[in-house]
């Protein structure tokens, strides 16, 4: 792989596990300091920042926070600067998900929805865009296909990952021509960990995919760092979907 951010930084939020660490990963086999946040996978982030700083001494580093709490912008921005010397590349990767059944959702489901899916990827854009700035950085979001074409049974979920999509379009207005702007809307890449979506549910959704099977993580990772190095991309949602959006 070519070093295409050789001496860059990159912050990675949710970077402890599955997408968010494939991310870390590809970022970092292409040069990259990389800030790993995680909030709960204290021994994943640990063996993550471990397994990195072995491959490349002083690269890697993991800070813990909640993205709710107002303070978590301000110090994971400044915790690569304190460490890195500077902020090149942010991923907003860390998301919450789960079905809200019109008639049961109540405000907490909002603002945690909500919360973890728009509100902290702005406020951190917003406190890293001075310093990606200065650096001709970008910002790639991780959305989804279902921001678009909303999942039946996910209405709060749907309208977080829509309003992210258009936070990216904002962003790519407000921020430019010093910051990109870009997000990765993934498909079906890793099913959840907590049962949701039964057997014949997850056959369902593999047979509407053109491709006919799950992506992966690498994958996204891969678009990932396309967006990150892509010098005359901004504004643009890249499905990574194996083709599901067409049949949606």
């Amino acid at each position: 792989m070519d070093a295409d951010l050789q001496g860059k930084t990159a912050l990675v939020t949710g970077a402890a596990r599955r997408i968010g660490a494939a991310i870390a990963r590809r970022l970092h086999a292409a040069g990259a300091n990389v800030l790993l946040h995680y909030r709960g996978s204290e021994t994943e982030a640990a063996a993550l920042e471990n397994e990195l700083n072995a491959a490349r001494a002083g690269s890697a580093l993991r800070v813990k926070a909640d993205l709710l709490a107002p303070i978590a912008p301000k110090a994971l921005v400044s915790a690569a600067l304190e460490r890195f010397g500077r902020l090149d590349v942010l991923v907003n990767n860390a998301s919450t998900f789960y079905p809200t059944a019109i008639g049961a959702i109540e405000a907490g489901h909002w603002e945690e929805l909500v919360g973890a899916n728009l509100r902290a990827p702005l406020f951190i854009a917003q406190e890293a865009a001075a310093e990606l700035a200065k650096q001709k950085g970008s910002i790639v979001n991780i959305a989804d296909i279902h921001a678009e074409r909303p999942m039946k049974g996910y209405a709060v979920y749907s309208i977080a990952k829509a309003g992210l999509v258009a936070m990216t379009r904002a962003l790519a207005l407000e921020l430019g021509p010093a910051v990109r702007v870009n997000a990765v809307a993934p498909g079906a890449i890793a099913w959840p960990e907590d049962g949701q979506f039964p057997p014949p549910e997850r056959g369902r959704i593999v047979g509407s995919t053109p491709l006919a099977r799950l992506g992966s993580p690498e994958e996204i990772a891969r678009a990932v760092h396309f967006l990150a190095t892509a010098p005359f991309v901004t504004g643009q949602v890249l499905a990574v979907d194996g083709g599901r959006s067409v049949y949606l």
